[in-house]
């Protein structure tokens, strides 16, 4: 049995996905947006604070690896949390509280205004995302929220919404880490 025509259906549904968002000049506006911001809250002095569930959880792990570590070019390491990154954090916040509070509650120790949050979520409707980007917008914080399926209420709080317009969570997540590296390189040009 031979997979080729599945994996060549699959292949080109991911490249029109991105496609379909390269056409979109009000989304690339915003990922503009997205970078000026990031950019200028890191030459402040400030950092990056980023979380997701599911497949969402490890963009917001490889977006923090990317600019701590490094992306394409050797800068100096560039202050960015995922919130992702501590069980026993997310595990105490969710069986002392909700899994609602499982960001909310880390972003009330960490965050700090002028800080960038990035709130990765294929839906745009989960409610520990929803629940975090309130914090962070009563923190003084600018959220960036990466989104699809129409953005969900993600759409409406966050200060820079960037929807892929499809309603598959794979090929949302793959234009999510698309976004992701524009971001980096993007950053990696600016230090």
């Amino acid at each position: 049995m031979s997979y080729v025509k599945t994996i060549s259906e699959l292949v080109a549904e991911s490249i029109a996905t991105k496609q379909n968002f390269l056409r979109n000049e009000a989304m690339l506006e915003k990922v503009s947006l997205a970078a000026e911001s990031i950019v200028k809250a890191l030459r402040s002095g400030n950092k990056v604070i980023t979380f997701g569930n599911g497949g969402s959880a490890s963009d917001s792990q490889h977006l923090a690896a990317e600019l701590i570590v490094r992306f394409e070019k050797e800068r100096k390491a560039l202050p960015c949390i995922s919130l992702n990154d501590n069980p026993a954090n997310i595990s105490a916040a969710g069986n002392d509280y909700d899994f609602k509070k499982i960001f909310s509650r880390q972003l009330e120790a960490l965050l700090a205004a002028g800080d960038v949050v990035v709130a990765i979520s294929t839906s745009g409707t989960s409610p520990n995302i929803i629940e975090a980007v309130n914090t962070a917008r009563t923190k003084g914080a600018v959220v960036i929220a990466l989104s699809g399926k129409g953005g969900g209420t993600l759409k409406d709080i966050a200060n820079i919404s960037i929807i892929v317009d499809s309603k598959i969570t794979a090929r949302i997540q793959e234009t999510h880490i698309m976004i992701i590296h524009i971001l980096c390189k993007i950053i990696d040009s600016e230090f």
